[in-house]
């Protein structure tokens, strides 16, 4: 007779066997990774284990005190915390000597593991009009660009939509990002495109990428409309988005940064990532 401790059990098994199934082995034209977060009901050891077994090369931001579980598995830390917060960040000048000291700390951390990216924000305008609040984030950028230079280590400044998600915030179209990142004039300072972002603020989000494409150093996904699966319930091509990035000869990371709403939300990871092998 089935009871119902069996058929949880059941279940758990056969859940725990199709997690350690053997994903068929992806091109690797795209280095792809995770978002930490978007997983949280997971140890970081059974994510990073899906993650091999899928193919992915990263984990998204993770804190230092991470790193050597990702990096045992062979994975790379591939976006970590630089400086700031979303609301509170590179757009007033008040801020810089806080960001700056945080700046030196992190990329120091960063570079001697071996982390490629940190992440940053121009915070929110309060206020503040657009090109006082560029300049601004130019200045702070421009006192920090050196460390990362010298250290090879890449600051990524973030898209993000100011419509749905993060009201106020400064740095929402790919236009006044780009502007900031022309000013300071850095191999190693430039834009993290958000994809979902991005959808929501302008779309046309291939066309955009190509034209600003030596600005920008890292990919985050997410379906648009609700920021779940990259899959046909949304309205973005993403296998089309994926071939653009590859045929540029992208050398960074796309990270899948949609919050699953399936049932299986590994399963979804592995879904999104075979979509974007292009």
């Amino acid at each position: 007779m089935i009871t119902r401790r069996s058929a949880v059990e059941a279940l758990a098994l056969g859940t725990l066997a199709a997690s350690t199934t053997p994903a068929a082995p992806l091109k690797g034209r795209l280095k792809q990774s995770v978002s930490r977060w978007c997983y949280e009901k997971y140890s970081l050891e059974y994510l990073c284990q899906a993650a091999v077994r899928i193919g992915l090369k990263g984990i998204d931001l993770i804190d230092s005190k991470d790193w050597p579980t990702v990096q045992k598995y062979g994975l790379v830390p591939s976006m970590t915390p630089g400086a700031g917060t979303i609301p509170d960040a590179l757009n007033r000048k008040e801020n810089h000597d806080r960001l700056e000291r945080e700046f030196r700390e992190n990329i120091g951390k960063a570079a001697k593991a071996g982390v490629p990216n940190v992440i940053t924000f121009s915070g929110n305008r309060r206020g503040l009009p657009d090109d006082t609040g560029l300049e601004n984030c130019v200045i702070g950028l421009n006192r920090v660009k050196k460390i990362a230079e010298d250290q090879n280590v890449m600051i990524c400044l973030e898209l993000l939509n100011s419509k749905i998600d993060h009201h106020d915030y400064q740095c929402d179209h790919t236009a006044w990002g780009v502007e900031v990142i022309k000013r300071v004039d850095s191999p190693k300072v430039k834009l993290l495109y958000d994809i979902y972002h991005m959808q929501i603020m302008e779309g046309d989000v291939i066309r955009t990428i190509r034209d600003n494409f030596q600005y920008l150093a890292h990919f985050h996904t997410g379906g648009v409309p609700g920021r779940h699966e990259i899959d046909n319930t949304q309205e973005l091509n993403y296998g089309a988005v994926a071939k653009a990035i590859v045929e540029l000869g992208f050398q960074g990371y796309l990270a899948h940064e949609f919050v699953p709403a399936a049932k299986d939300p590994i399963q979804s990871l592995e879904d999104a990532a075979k979509l974007c092998d292009a």
